[in-house]
Protein backbone atom coordinates (compact mmCIF):
# COMPACT_ATOMS: atom_id res chain seq x y z
CA UNK A 1 0.00 0.00 0.00
CA UNK A 2 1.15 3.55 -0.82
CA UNK A 3 4.01 2.33 -2.99
CA UNK A 4 7.26 4.30 -2.85
CA UNK A 5 7.63 6.09 -6.20
CA UNK A 6 10.01 4.73 -8.84
CA UNK A 7 11.60 6.86 -11.55
CA UNK A 8 12.31 5.78 -15.13
CA UNK A 9 13.97 8.35 -17.42
CA UNK A 10 13.66 7.91 -21.19
CA UNK A 11 15.93 9.52 -23.78
CA UNK A 12 13.17 11.44 -25.56
CA UNK A 13 9.40 11.86 -25.87
CA UNK A 14 9.09 9.30 -28.64
CA UNK A 15 10.75 6.56 -26.64
CA UNK A 16 8.72 7.55 -23.59
CA UNK A 17 5.47 7.14 -25.53
CA UNK A 18 6.52 3.81 -27.05
CA UNK A 19 7.67 2.32 -23.77
CA UNK A 20 4.64 3.56 -21.87
CA UNK A 21 2.27 2.11 -24.48
CA UNK A 22 4.04 -1.25 -24.27
CA UNK A 23 3.81 -1.10 -20.48
CA UNK A 24 0.06 -0.36 -20.70
CA UNK A 25 -0.53 -3.40 -22.89
CA UNK A 26 1.42 -5.77 -20.67
CA UNK A 27 -0.23 -4.43 -17.50
CA UNK A 28 -3.73 -4.79 -18.92
CA UNK A 29 -2.99 -8.32 -20.14
CA UNK A 30 -1.82 -9.36 -16.67
CA UNK A 31 -4.87 -7.70 -15.10
CA UNK A 32 -7.15 -9.72 -17.36
CA UNK A 33 -5.43 -12.92 -16.30
CA UNK A 34 -5.88 -12.00 -12.64
CA UNK A 35 -9.29 -10.33 -12.59
CA UNK A 36 -11.08 -11.24 -15.81
CA UNK A 37 -11.44 -7.60 -16.78
CA UNK A 38 -8.89 -4.79 -16.81
CA UNK A 39 -9.61 -1.29 -15.51
CA UNK A 40 -7.73 1.60 -17.17
CA UNK A 41 -8.08 5.26 -16.20
CA UNK A 42 -6.92 7.97 -18.59
CA UNK A 43 -6.21 11.66 -18.53
CA UNK A 44 -5.44 13.92 -21.48
CA UNK A 45 -2.46 15.88 -22.76
CA UNK A 46 0.03 15.86 -25.62
CA UNK A 47 2.17 13.02 -24.28
CA UNK A 48 -0.98 10.99 -23.63
CA UNK A 49 -2.04 11.47 -27.24
CA UNK A 50 1.37 10.18 -28.30
CA UNK A 51 0.81 7.11 -26.13
CA UNK A 52 -2.62 6.56 -27.69
CA UNK A 53 -1.06 6.73 -31.16
CA UNK A 54 1.48 4.10 -30.12
CA UNK A 55 -1.29 1.86 -28.76
CA UNK A 56 -3.19 2.26 -32.01
CA UNK A 57 -0.17 0.88 -33.87
CA UNK A 58 -0.06 -2.33 -31.81
CA UNK A 59 -0.80 -5.26 -34.16
CA UNK A 60 -4.20 -6.68 -33.32
CA UNK A 61 -4.42 -4.43 -30.28
CA UNK A 62 -1.54 -6.23 -28.58
CA UNK A 63 -1.93 -9.08 -26.07
CA UNK A 64 -5.16 -7.55 -24.68
CA UNK A 65 -8.77 -8.58 -25.20
CA UNK A 66 -10.20 -5.08 -25.55
CA UNK A 67 -13.74 -6.34 -25.03
CA UNK A 68 -12.65 -7.00 -21.44
CA UNK A 69 -11.18 -3.54 -20.77
CA UNK A 70 -13.09 -0.87 -18.84
CA UNK A 71 -11.90 2.65 -19.65
CA UNK A 72 -12.52 5.41 -17.12
CA UNK A 73 -11.46 9.06 -16.93
CA UNK A 74 -9.45 10.80 -14.26
CA UNK A 75 -10.97 14.15 -15.17
CA UNK A 76 -13.07 15.84 -17.81
CA UNK A 77 -14.06 19.34 -18.84
CA UNK A 78 -17.79 19.89 -18.16
CA UNK A 79 -18.64 21.15 -21.64
CA UNK A 80 -20.90 19.85 -24.44
CA UNK A 81 -20.14 16.35 -25.71
CA UNK A 82 -18.98 17.61 -29.10
CA UNK A 83 -16.76 20.38 -27.72
CA UNK A 84 -13.13 20.44 -28.77
CA UNK A 85 -12.34 20.99 -25.08
CA UNK A 86 -13.44 17.48 -24.12
CA UNK A 87 -10.64 15.14 -23.04
CA UNK A 88 -12.28 12.02 -24.43
CA UNK A 89 -12.65 13.38 -27.98
CA UNK A 90 -9.01 12.89 -29.03
CA UNK A 91 -8.87 9.50 -27.29
CA UNK A 92 -11.85 8.33 -29.29
CA UNK A 93 -10.54 9.75 -32.57
CA UNK A 94 -7.07 8.26 -32.14
CA UNK A 95 -7.95 4.99 -30.46
CA UNK A 96 -11.43 3.99 -29.35
CA UNK A 97 -13.30 4.67 -32.59
CA UNK A 98 -11.20 1.96 -34.25
CA UNK A 99 -10.97 -1.83 -34.08
CA UNK A 100 -10.23 -3.61 -31.80
CA UNK A 101 -10.10 -0.78 -29.25
CA UNK A 102 -13.73 0.12 -29.96
CA UNK A 103 -14.76 -3.05 -28.11
CA UNK A 104 -13.61 -1.55 -24.81
CA UNK A 105 -16.33 -0.62 -22.34
CA UNK A 106 -16.03 3.16 -22.12
CA UNK A 107 -17.21 5.22 -19.16
CA UNK A 108 -17.10 8.86 -20.28
CA UNK A 109 -17.77 11.52 -17.70
CA UNK A 110 -21.05 13.40 -18.27
CA UNK A 111 -21.20 16.37 -20.64
CA UNK A 112 -22.92 19.68 -19.92
CA UNK A 113 -25.49 19.05 -22.67
CA UNK A 114 -26.37 15.59 -21.39
CA UNK A 115 -29.34 14.48 -19.31
CA UNK A 116 -28.17 16.53 -16.30
CA UNK A 117 -27.71 19.75 -18.24
CA UNK A 118 -25.33 22.08 -16.46
CA UNK A 119 -25.99 20.51 -13.03
CA UNK A 120 -22.43 19.67 -12.05
CA UNK A 121 -23.41 18.05 -8.76
CA UNK A 122 -25.77 15.66 -10.53
CA UNK A 123 -23.03 14.81 -13.02
CA UNK A 124 -20.65 14.04 -10.16
CA UNK A 125 -23.24 11.80 -8.50
CA UNK A 126 -23.88 9.99 -11.78
CA UNK A 127 -20.23 9.24 -12.46
CA UNK A 128 -19.76 8.06 -8.90
CA UNK A 129 -22.68 5.68 -9.42
CA UNK A 130 -21.21 4.47 -12.72
CA UNK A 131 -17.92 3.68 -11.02
CA UNK A 132 -19.60 1.78 -8.21
CA UNK A 133 -21.66 -0.22 -10.69
CA UNK A 134 -18.50 -1.08 -12.65
CA UNK A 135 -16.71 -2.78 -9.75
CA UNK A 136 -15.34 -6.24 -10.45
CA UNK A 137 -16.11 -9.10 -8.05
CA UNK A 138 -12.69 -8.84 -6.40
CA UNK A 139 -12.53 -5.03 -6.21
CA UNK A 140 -12.47 -3.94 -2.60
CA UNK A 141 -11.55 -0.46 -1.40
CA UNK A 142 -12.87 2.23 0.90
CA UNK A 143 -14.38 4.21 -1.99
CA UNK A 144 -16.48 1.34 -3.34
CA UNK A 145 -15.23 1.82 -6.91
CA UNK A 146 -13.01 -0.23 -9.24
CA UNK A 147 -9.46 -0.72 -8.00
CA UNK A 148 -8.04 0.64 -11.24
CA UNK A 149 -5.22 -1.49 -12.60
CA UNK A 150 -3.46 1.62 -13.82
CA UNK A 151 -4.16 5.36 -13.76
CA UNK A 152 -2.22 7.44 -16.26
CA UNK A 153 -1.67 10.96 -14.97
CA UNK A 154 -0.07 13.87 -16.73
CA UNK A 155 1.75 16.61 -14.86
CA UNK A 156 0.97 20.27 -15.46
CA UNK A 157 3.70 22.92 -15.40
CA UNK A 158 2.14 24.09 -12.12
CA UNK A 159 2.25 20.55 -10.71
CA UNK A 160 -1.45 19.78 -11.14
CA UNK A 161 -2.74 16.33 -11.98
CA UNK A 162 -6.19 15.35 -13.21
CA UNK A 163 -8.11 18.57 -12.37
CA UNK A 164 -6.53 18.96 -8.95
CA UNK A 165 -4.82 22.34 -9.01
CA UNK A 166 -2.42 23.88 -6.47
CA UNK A 167 -4.22 25.37 -3.46
CA UNK A 168 -7.56 25.11 -5.28
CA UNK A 169 -10.71 23.67 -3.74
CA UNK A 170 -10.25 20.22 -5.27
CA UNK A 171 -7.13 19.43 -3.25
CA UNK A 172 -9.15 19.81 -0.05
CA UNK A 173 -12.31 17.99 -1.22
CA UNK A 174 -12.75 14.60 0.45
CA UNK A 175 -16.49 14.33 -0.24
CA UNK A 176 -16.15 11.28 -2.47
CA UNK A 177 -14.16 9.61 -5.24
CA UNK A 178 -15.49 12.04 -7.88
CA UNK A 179 -15.66 15.77 -7.27
CA UNK A 180 -16.84 18.86 -9.08
CA UNK A 181 -14.34 21.61 -9.90
CA UNK A 182 -15.61 25.17 -10.25
CA UNK A 183 -13.57 28.24 -11.18
CA UNK A 184 -10.64 26.15 -12.36
CA UNK A 185 -7.50 28.26 -12.75
CA UNK A 186 -7.08 26.64 -16.16
CA UNK A 187 -9.98 27.00 -18.62
CA UNK A 188 -12.58 25.76 -19.07
CA UNK A 189 -13.59 26.60 -15.50
CA UNK A 190 -16.02 23.77 -14.73
CA UNK A 191 -14.81 20.16 -14.57
CA UNK A 192 -15.22 16.75 -13.03
CA UNK A 193 -12.26 14.99 -11.48
CA UNK A 194 -11.31 12.01 -9.44
CA UNK A 195 -10.37 13.21 -5.97
CA UNK A 196 -7.16 12.23 -4.24
CA UNK A 197 -9.15 9.44 -2.57
CA UNK A 198 -10.58 8.32 -5.91
CA UNK A 199 -7.14 8.12 -7.50
CA UNK A 200 -5.61 6.37 -4.49
CA UNK A 201 -7.60 3.15 -4.98
CA UNK A 202 -5.48 2.35 -8.06
CA UNK A 203 -3.15 -0.60 -7.99
CA UNK A 204 -0.68 1.35 -10.11
CA UNK A 205 -0.40 5.10 -10.70
CA UNK A 206 1.88 6.32 -13.48
CA UNK A 207 2.87 9.94 -13.90
CA UNK A 208 3.96 10.63 -17.46
CA UNK A 209 5.79 13.88 -18.23
CA UNK A 210 7.65 15.14 -21.28
CA UNK A 211 9.49 18.35 -22.10
CA UNK A 212 11.51 21.02 -20.34
CA UNK A 213 8.32 22.88 -19.42
CA UNK A 214 7.50 20.12 -16.93
CA UNK A 215 10.96 19.90 -15.35
CA UNK A 216 10.30 22.18 -12.37
CA UNK A 217 6.98 20.49 -11.56
CA UNK A 218 8.53 17.01 -11.80
CA UNK A 219 11.38 18.04 -9.50
CA UNK A 220 9.02 19.55 -6.91
CA UNK A 221 6.70 16.54 -6.92
CA UNK A 222 9.56 14.03 -6.81
CA UNK A 223 11.18 15.87 -3.89
CA UNK A 224 8.11 15.27 -1.73
CA UNK A 225 6.36 18.63 -1.83
CA UNK A 226 3.04 19.00 -0.06
CA UNK A 227 0.14 17.89 -2.25
CA UNK A 228 -1.76 21.12 -1.59
CA UNK A 229 0.99 23.14 -3.28
CA UNK A 230 2.01 20.43 -5.80
CA UNK A 231 -0.89 18.01 -6.33
CA UNK A 232 1.23 15.60 -8.38
CA UNK A 233 3.22 14.92 -5.20
CA UNK A 234 0.18 13.31 -3.60
CA UNK A 235 -1.12 10.18 -5.38
CA UNK A 236 0.43 6.82 -4.52
CA UNK A 237 -0.59 3.50 -6.03
CA UNK A 238 -1.50 0.59 -3.82
CA UNK A 239 1.09 -1.62 -5.54
CA UNK A 240 3.24 0.69 -7.64
CA UNK A 241 3.83 4.37 -8.32
CA UNK A 242 5.86 5.13 -11.45
CA UNK A 243 7.28 8.37 -12.76
CA UNK A 244 7.85 7.92 -16.49
CA UNK A 245 9.64 10.98 -17.88
CA UNK A 246 11.95 11.97 -20.70
CA UNK A 247 15.35 13.58 -20.19
CA UNK A 248 14.02 17.09 -20.67
CA UNK A 249 11.38 16.63 -17.97
CA UNK A 250 14.02 15.11 -15.67
CA UNK A 251 16.45 18.01 -16.12
CA UNK A 252 15.89 19.55 -12.68
CA UNK A 253 16.06 16.32 -10.70
CA UNK A 254 18.99 16.16 -8.31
Amino acid sequence: MNAVPELLVHPDAGQLARDTAARVLSTLAVAQEQHGRAALTLTAGSIMESIWHELAEAPGGGPVDWSRVDVFWGDERFVPADSADRNDGPANKILFDHEPFSHAQRFPMPASDGIFGDDLDAAVADYTAQLRHARRPDDSNSQGIPSFDVVLLGVGPDGHCASLFPEHSGVFDESGPVIGIRNSPKPPPTRLSLSFDGIAVAREIWFVASGAGKADAVAMAWSGADRVQVPSAGPRGQVRTLWLVDQDAAAELA
